[in-house]
């Protein structure tokens, strides 16, 4: 009979209950599989060359919410998972339950679509109740983390984040994980997590921290809690915490809170990142630095020293080849640091890869491109570091590379 860690590794899953997988970090098969998917190149021939050395974490390798290909995000189990995958650097998009306690969740509103709210006891207090599907109408919910306090928040599940909009009951609507995804360690529920939890977690999983402050979907102020209010809380939990402000990469899309820390609390605001969605700004092209405003030399010098668009943003085409956009050429030239995310978030290639791969579509042909779009990010480009969804992969390539 196979070990339990040997079936693990050839679903690809890295697990935590046993003592006996509690050291060292473990890939699996998945970079593997992906490699196999590429071209015959010097690229593929390098990668392949490593495939039995030992791997070491790595702050290149940062878990988009944990682990969330197989995972529910944001929960101890996806984590874990990330930790053990090596992954250096680890994510808590942070909101807030109605008594302004902040809690790990990707959106003020999701609770309808990360947890089993809609299930339980707690489902009438969300802003919008399930509504079934009728005609061109998709079926609907949302709960926020405002809607609850945070005691009543402790006593829901994680699931992974899907909704079935096609659906008439509450039952098909939460089941609607893609299918290139999974339910198989959803199936004993995830555990949720407050952001202070998060930070004790991932200080003995030794991981760094990115915490992302969210937009939230309520009025602001809140109750008397304010934007400003929000962004300090975040910062306060880690100064309570006792970690040092060096281990922390605090991220926004809203960039007067990348101002703010960078003013009132200027040691995380040399590390604080700028997530940029400029790209839903009528008129901007990544590829023509006159449509960016602000410049990248602006961002400087208001003190950002982080920026992190999308991976499209930073990549196009010459040639039939991946090349450094516009924007990256003009983030490197500001000397501006770039993470960037989100790779694996994308469902199989072979069909151009969607939102993320958008700008490179013409020569994404197989999930092999996954690695080929990395090494331009990592060489070329030249990013610090980029979030994943399945951070072994990265993992893999940065051990390769001999990256941080």
């Amino acid at each position: 009979m196979r070990s339990v860690k040997s079936l693990l590794l050839a679903l690809g899953c890295t697990v935590m209950a046993s003592a006996a997988l509690a050291a060292g970090v473990e890939v699996g098969p998945r970079p593997h599989f992906l490699i196999d998917q590429m071209d015959d190149n010097a690229l593929k021939s390098k990668l392949l060359s490593c495939a039995e050395r030992p791997l070491e974490r790595k702050l290149f390798s940062i878990g988009h919410r944990g682990a969330p290909l197989m995972f529910p995000e944001h929960t101890v189990e996806s984590y874990t998972a990330a930790a053990r995958m090596g992954a250096g650097i680890l994510e808590c998009d942070v909101t807030f339950t109605k008594d302004r306690e902040l809690v790990c969740r990707h959106a003020q509103n999701d609770l309808h679509t990360t947890t089993n709210i809609l299930k339980s006891p707690l489902a009438p207090k969300c802003t919008a109740g399930f509504s079934p599907a009728s005609g061109d109408t998709n079926a609907s919910a949302e709960c926020r983390a405002s809607d609850i306090t945070l005691a009543e928040f402790r006593t829901l599940d994680g699931k992974m984040d899907a909704a079935n909009k096609k659906a008439q009951t509450v039952d098909d609507y939460i089941d609607g994980t893609a299918k290139w995804r999974t339910d198989l360690y959803a199936a004993s529920a995830g555990t949720l997590m407050t952001h202070a939890e998060s930070i004790e977690l991932l200080r003995k999983l030794g991981t760094k921290f990115t915490p992302e402050l969210k937009s939230p979907s309520v009025e602001m102020p809140f109750e008397g809690f304010t934007q400003q209010d929000y962004a300090q809380k975040l910062i306060d939990e880690y100064k309570a915490a006792g970690i040092p402000a060096s281990d922390v990469w605090a991220q926004s899309f809203n960039l007067d809170d990348v101002l703010y820390w960078i003013e009132n609390e200027p040691d995380f605001g040399k590390q604080a990142v700028y997530l940029d969605d400029r790209y839903n700004v009528e008129g901007f092209d990544p590829m023509k630095p006159a449509t960016f405003e602000p410049s990248m030399q602006d961002l400087k010098s208001k003190g950002v020293n982080y920026i992190a668009p999308p991976m499209w943003m930073l990549v196009t085409t010459e040639n039939g080849k991946m090349v450094p956009s516009a924007y990256a050429r003009e983030a490197q030239k500001a000397d501006l640091k770039i993470i960037t995310w989100t790779l694996e978030r994308s469902g199989p290639l072979g069909t151009g890869g969607g939102w993320y791969y958008q700008s490179v579509k013409e020569v994404t042909k197989s999930d092999g491109a996954m690695f080929e779009l990395l090494h331009v990010l990592a060489q070329d480009v030249g990013i610090e570091g980029i979030f994943s969804d399945w951070p072994a992969t990265v993992t893999y390539y940065a051990n390769c590379m001999d990256l941080n």
